[in-house]
């Protein structure tokens, strides 16, 4: 099975943010080494990062009209931070690399959703 994990930053340091700066040079350095074991785990497909939230345009259309707006409609403490690919034998293994994730332990969280196969 294909499970999307979706890293949620919440109140983890981002290299955009100021508090990124206050981290220690191990500390982000620790950061880094982690993200990139995780890329070289065996049925890891690395996403990306995404920038600030405040960088999102939002589409919409209603009535056959296109809206658009600036940024997400979702406090920062929820907006994604980026993502990952894991094909995996059941949820348990995704749930282990999930917990790898840097960010869920520094005040974010990773949203784990199976890949929808039609």
């Amino acid at each position: 099975m294909k499970y999307v994990l979706l890293i949620h930053q919440g109140d983890a340091p981002t290299p955009y943010e100021e508090a990124w700066s206050k981290l220690s040079t191990e500390e982000r350095q620790e950061i880094s080494k982690a993200y990139g074991e995780i890329n070289q785990t065996p049925g890891v497909t690395p996403g990306v990062g995404l920038q600030h939230p405040n960088t999102a345009t939002t589409v919409r259309v209603e009535n056959g009209q296109t809206l658009v707006t600036d940024g997400p409609f979702v406090a920062v403490k929820e907006a994604l931070g980026g993502w990952f690919v894991f094909e995996a034998d059941d949820l348990d293994a995704a749930i282990e690399i999930a917990s790898r994730v840097p960010a869920a332990r520094m005040g974010g969280g990773v949203e784990i959703r199976p890949v929808a196969e039609w």
